[in-house]
């Protein structure tokens, strides 16, 4: 119970739960991001293709 205590009512606590935020933001932003420039390469790539045939 002490280690939460400390987590949210020290300067230290807070920081690492920002940092601890800041990272899974950033990971959910990076997955979104490859995740829909995936998707737009293959939509393109499948363009391309067919435009040969």
């Amino acid at each position: 119970m002490r280690a939460l205590q400390d987590f949210f009512s020290t300067d230290y606590g807070l920081l690492s739960a920002a940092v601890i935020a800041i990272t899974l933001g950033m990971a959910a932003f990076f997955t979104r991001f490859f995740i829909t420039h995936m998707r737009e390469d293959e939509a393109r790539e499948r363009a391309r293709l067919a435009g040969k045939s």
